[in-house]
């Protein structure tokens, strides 16, 4: 199931990659996570361009600069502050996609102080049923330039273990959210 939501879904808007790649020293990759919590509620949380923190746990900072009239709209730019520990201190990332209908959104990085050169993801939200209940199956694709001196295999393994440790955040918040919607509904 996962290949073909990949294969129908996610590659669609991911297609410009290959091309990129060939003229590029370039590595993408395409990572599943599994949420034991209702889509809408994931989703909730990633569409939040203005707050990566509240899953990023590599985020300490967010500030946005909306486009137009203070509302979140592709083109908005956002200035990153990342935690102690990463080769980064700041990212400065642009809005490309959010489709509340598809459940997408498409962040590229344009600035800062990192090896992240033409970075570009794409994430999408997908209901599932996991176990009998709702569930969420999160897709993340990116591309992004090879660094002078990294090969692609360390570049890609590097962003991958990253956006591993963003979608098990996820998942955690997520599913702790969920217990907390149903116990306020017993409690009620």
């Amino acid at each position: 199931m996962e290949k073909e939501y990949i294969r129908m879904h996610h590659d669609r808007h991911h297609q410009h990659q290959a091309q990129e790649e060939k003229e590029k020293k370039q590595c993408s990759s395409t990572l599943v996570k599994h949420i034991k919590a209702p889509a809408p509620l994931v989703w909730s949380l990633v569409r939040r361009f203005d707050e990566p923190q509240k899953y990023k746990p590599f985020v300490s900072r967010c500030t946005v600069q909306p486009q137009g009239q203070g509302d979140l709209a592709v083109g908005s730019l956002r200035q990153v502050n990342v935690k102690s520990g990463l080769p980064a201190t700041t990212s400065t990332e642009r809005l490309e996609q959010l489709d509340d209908h598809q459940r997408i959104l498409g962040v590229t990085i344009v600035g800062g102080d990192h090896r992240l050169n033409n970075y570009s993801s794409l994430i999408t939200v997908h209901p599932e049923v996991i176990e009998g209940r709702p569930g969420t199956m999160v897709i993340e694709s990116f591309v992004v330039d090879v660094p002078d001196g990294n090969t692609v295999d360390e570049t890609c393994y590097f962003v991958e273990a990253l956006i591993r440790c963003n979608l098990s955040s996820l998942a955690t918040v997520s599913e702790r959210m969920a217990v907390q919607d149903c116990d306020d509904l017993v409690n009620q």
